[in-house]
């Protein structure tokens, strides 16, 4: 019987070599996480702790309420928020959908070609383009194209040509589109990671008991990627919500005293005919029977003026404007985005823009308190990301 060659037992306490060199790193590790995360919310804590210092006593109702002024102390950012919710209406009403069904097709329909591998290389890759890139796009497209209507296929008609391309030029719609385009990328990604996360396993298993492709997408994807897809949506709206550079390549303005909808007891005006860049009617010597809708003021072109009453039927000759004050029933029909779409605008990037370009000190003031505005409203989306993603997370039961 051959002898055991037994071992001499190791000491278990000792030390494996290079143990000290792993924990020096580990050590490592978190102080420069810590750092790492000091340095960030430093940052933001300095940003916001300045911004509240130089604008915080400026945030009052009247500030949310009134229209830009040259004078600092009653300017406020009421054109600017408003501009800027029904452009994120807009870019919202455009991205999502066209984002979302072409993540789930791309994840879950597309066929595996060379043809897919560039749409999909593609879209990655303009989730990296510069934004003022795209306005440069929205120029030549929305503006200088789809803004003329010369430039539409002559056998559609010319009405129809003429108030589609009022649509366009630089317009809300355009604005929109081009911050759609935008954040069109992030979204289709988000969707398309959030599909991708879902189990083989649950389609499988829909597929097995006799449900179709769509039955199981709709059923069974749809649902449990909801919490990724919501957040990809609100992140992008957000960067949206932020951007200045295509919207003043599109000709976003910088002072605008008006809003695109109207409120009770506003100041009409209406422009009879077909005016020039002047305000001159093009045909001077023609005429437009209309019926006015409310009493007010009409206004000729000699600049002569006339009271009209509800109801009467007048012929006006191009070039006349009629004025009057808006009722409940107009400002509720200007809500109609036909009434909005096609409207100037400005939006809250743009306006702390113009303000920070003035030299008086009182216009970094607003500037910085439109900028927490601004702040408060992307924090308010970003949280509200988070808990539709908690609520919607609670809902899967895998």
């Amino acid at each position: 019987m051959a002898a055991i060659d037994a071992q001499r037992p190791s000491d278990i306490t000792a030390h494996p070599p290079g143990l000290a060199s792993r924990k020096f790193k580990d050590r490592s590790f978190v102080i420069w996480g810590i750092v790492a995360t000091i340095i960030g919310l430093g940052t933001l804590v300095t940003l916001v702790a300045d911004l509240v210092m130089d604008g915080g006593h400026r945030l009052t109702p009247a500030f949310f309420m009134s229209f830009p002024s040259s004078d600092p102390a009653v300017a406020g950012i009421l054109s600017a928020w408003v501009g800027s919710l029904l452009v994120i209406v807009t870019t919202a009403l455009v991205a999502i959908p066209i984002g979302l069904l072409a993540g789930v097709y791309l994840e879950e329909y597309a066929p595996k070609n060379p043809l897919t591998s560039a749409i999909e290389i593609a879209v990655n890759n303009l989730a990296g383009v510069p934004s003022i890139l795209f306005g440069l796009m929205a120029v030549g497209i929305f503006v200088q194209f789809l803004g003329n209507p010369a430039r539409w296929f002559s056998f559609l008609p010319e009405g129809f040509r003429e108030s589609a391309a009022d649509l366009f030029g630089q317009s809300i719609l355009t604005a929109g589109i081009t911050l759609a385009l935008l954040i069109l990328p992030v979204v289709i990604v988000a969707t398309r990671e959030a599909v991708r996360g879902v189990p083989q396993e649950m389609r499988q298993g829909a597929l097995a008991v006799g449900a179709t492709k769509w039955q199981t997408t709709q059923h069974h994807v749809l649902p449990y990627a909801l919490p990724g897809v919501v957040t990809g949506i609100i992140i992008g709206i957000s960067r949206a919500l932020g951007e200045t550079a295509p919207l003043i390549m599109i000709g976003g303005l910088t002072f605008v005293a008006f809003l695109p909808i109207t409120r009770p007891g506003d100041a009409t005006f209406e422009t009879i005919g077909v005016l020039d860049e002047y305000g001159a009617a093009v045909d001077p010597m023609a005429t437009e029977r209309v019926t006015i809708h409310h009493d007010g003021v009409v206004v000729l072109p000699d600049f002569t003026e006339q009271q009209v009453q509800a109801g009467q039927t007048l012929d006006l000759p191009h070039g006349s404007t009629i004025q009057s004050v808006a009722t409940m029933g107009d400002a509720i029909a200007s809500w109609s985005p036909a009434h909005w779409m096609g409207s100037e605008f400005t939006v809250m990037p743009i306006q702390m823009f113009n303000w920070t370009s003035r030299p008086q000190a009182e216009f970094l003031e607003i500037a910085a308190a439109a900028g927490l505005v601004l702040l408060v409203i992307t924090l308010l989306m970003n949280g509200t990301a988070i808990w539709l993603r908690y609520r919607l997370r609670k809902k899967i039961k895998w």
